[in-house]
């Protein structure tokens, strides 16, 4: 995690002209329809903050966070709050959100830790709060363009979440990448909501 956090420090100008730009609009709707109004959401792994001010922008609560000090910094400036700079091993929040969106961040965890940290992530829900996450779709695992990656497909993202207790998935789908150039790329989408023991037991 070191090497691609020190990747986004010495490229995060770069990184944000890439992507600040890119719509994911209908993902936003997709993950939203799901929250009730005036929402606090945790843009986890925010980037440029893109998602985080689309959120702001639509009347929602938004707590951002970042590994990298250099895109807090500029995501900071860009959103008009402060970005909390956190890795994702350090989250330790306790039902404090409506709904997390980890939107292209996750994939930087390696596989073996992935599971540790999405009990991170219920904890830090309330009970029916939701989870957006997204991984390059595949079975990679390992070093690509300077950042560790972990890819998932729907295998792999089973497997991982089985021995998350109070998670259930409610929906996987695949999307293409909307950036320029990024054509062939698809991503594997998640979204899952955190259950009470009561509703476990009405589901069984």
């Amino acid at each position: 995690m070191n090497k691609t956090l020190d990747y986004y420090n010495q490229t995060a100008r770069e990184f944000i002209r890439g992507t600040i730009d890119a719509d994911l609009s209908a993902l936003h709707q997709r993950f939203l329809s799901q929250l009730p109004e005036h929402s606090h959401i945790l843009d986890l792994g925010c980037g440029s903050g893109r998602d985080a001010k689309a959120f702001l922008d639509l009347g929602y609560t938004v707590t951002a966070i970042d590994g990298s000090p250099e895109c807090c910094r500029l995501a900071s400036d860009y959103i008009g709050q402060p970005v909390l700079c956190q890795t994702f091993d350090a989250l330790d929040f306790n039902q404090a959100f409506d709904g997390i969106w980890a939107c292209a961040s996750l994939l930087h965890v390696p596989y073996g830790e992935l599971t540790e940290i999405f009990l991170k992530l219920v904890k830090a829900l309330k009970p029916g709060g939701i989870l957006y996450t997204s991984f390059k779709y595949g079975d990679f695992e390992g070093e690509r363009n300077g950042r560790y990656f972990t890819d998932l497909d729907e295998g792999r993202l089973k497997t991982l979440i089985e021995p998350v207790v109070g998670l259930t998935v409610i929906e996987t789908y695949i999307t293409g990448d909307v950036r320029d150039g990024r054509d062939g790329e698809r991503w594997l989408n998640v979204i899952g909501r955190k259950v009470t023991k009561q509703t476990l037991s009405i589901n069984i």
